[in-house]
């Protein structure tokens, strides 16, 4: 709840990085091939004051490139569900706009973004919206509001690979530069697999990515109680 004209938000910090994500919600008209259905819409914003290495403009390769991430982190854990964000079948949805914006870059961007994606979705208050029979015109109660419905909370663990050998959890950006490569692990709150995403670099076996598999399911359960405890304490009695 860090950003008050947002229906939901959340300021998150891993070490250094520092990631803001507010969510706005508006009405629009679903796509004629999927009538039930709603919109999410994340993006990542890296902007110039973050960090030194990037510049202003329109988004570089690794903004985009976390975007599609978060995307498809959305998709695959189901963490909501687009049928729960239509109002009326053909006519009315819901679209999330999701804006994760990058304060201060020291590595680990994903993880970062993720959680503050989650925290920022359980803070929604949607209020409800109604169709006019008669008028066939939306009506908007902003007096009663409800929260999102989230099915699936996915939690993100990246880690910095130096040669196979040595795995470091929660990179920073130097760490993240000396590493021969890096992978990121997404699970939800019943240790199943939602993404792993490794761009390039050196190769892990089977058995590191186990062990890194492992540790994010621990990690998960960190972060949730973590959350659940922020939320808890910011909900009104």
């Amino acid at each position: 709840g860090s950003i008050t004209t947002a229906d939901g938000s959340a300021l998150v910090k891993l070490g250094n990085t520092t990631v803001i994500c507010g969510v706005k919600a508006e009405l629009a008209a679903p796509a004629v091939d999927s009538a039930n259905k709603g919109y999410i819409v994340p993006n990542v914003e890296l902007p110039s004051l973050c960090a030194e290495r990037f510049r202003s403009g329109p988004p570089g390769e690794e903004a985009q490139a976390a975007s599609q991430f978060i995307a498809d982190v959305i998709e695959n854990s189901q963490m909501i569900v687009k049928e729960d964000l239509c109002i009326a079948n053909g006519k009315l949805a819901w679209v999330l706009y999701c804006d994760i914006i990058c304060l201060d870059y020291d590595g680990n961007l994903l993880d970062a973004s993720v959680f503050a994606l989650l925290a920022a979705l359980k803070n929604v208050q949607l209020p409800l919206v109604t169709i006019n029979e008669e008028t066939g015109l939306s009506e908007v109660n902003l007096k009663q509001k409800n929260p999102l419905i989230i099915r699936k909370h996915p939690v993100a663990t990246s880690f910095a690979i130096f040669d196979d050998t040595l795995l470091i959890v929660d990179p920073t950006a130097e760490e993240e530069d000396l590493a021969t490569g890096t992978v990121t692990i997404v699970t939800d709150e019943e240790g199943r697999l939602c993404s792993v995403h490794k761009p390039g670099g050196s190769p892990l076996t089977g058995a590191k990515l186990q062990d890194c598999i492992t540790r994010a399911i621990t990690r998960h359960k960190e972060v949730k109680k973590l959350i659940d405890k922020v939320i808890k304490s910011i909900t009104p009695k």
